[in-house]
């Protein structure tokens, strides 16, 4: 294999590969806000996800996955059907990351390490996965390996910089 075809192969088709989770996890922190998406209830006596996850946040980290899937479209025929799936494999994972954090007495928008960087990376490729098998098999090893890594130094690059940007209080 030459060495196009192996930087192809490693690093730039995995990323394309997992772009619309990556768009589905950042675009709460850019469009949501508003109402909690657990409107204040509370399960066994503690808030089921906290103020911070929205319904306008969930709509926008489903509406961003899926329009990567659809920018992708053209050159990656079965890619809409997967971006879904990220979309809303990441929004589970994130919610189920918050949900998690309450039941462990996590304070609202304190770290949960693991969880927060990688739940919702986690929930999309086992989404991805459901919908088609062999395309994230195409990623290979290697790939994952690679994306698996860029997700842990994205996610404290990105949280730091919306913190900078004061479009998030933590800089987690």
């Amino acid at each position: 294999m030459d060495a196009l075809s192996l930087l192809y192969s490693i690093i730039i088709y995995p990323i394309i590969y997992i772009f619309p989770a990556y768009a589905a996890n950042g675009a709460p922190v850019l469009f949501g806000g508003g109402r909690p998406l657990d409107c204040g209830r509370r399960f066994m006596g503690k808030r089921i996800f906290g103020d911070h996850k929205t319904i306008r946040g969930l709509a926008a980290g489903l509406v961003a996955g899926s329009l990567v899937g659809a920018i992708e479209y053209p050159f990656f025929p079965y890619m809409p059907y997967i971006a879904i799936g990220m979309a809303v494999g990441a929004m589970v994972g994130d919610l189920l990351g918050s949900f998690m954090k309450r039941r462990f007495d996590v304070k609202s928008g304190a770290s949960l390490p693991m969880i927060d960087q990688y739940g919702f990376f986690a929930f999309a490729l086992l989404f991805a996965y459901s919908i088609d098998a062999g395309q994230l098999l195409a990623v290979g090893a290697a790939g994952l390996i690679f994306i698996t890594v860029l997700t842990g130094i994205l996610h404290l690059l990105t949280n730091m910089g919306a913190h900078k940007l004061k479009l998030k209080s933590v800089p987690w």
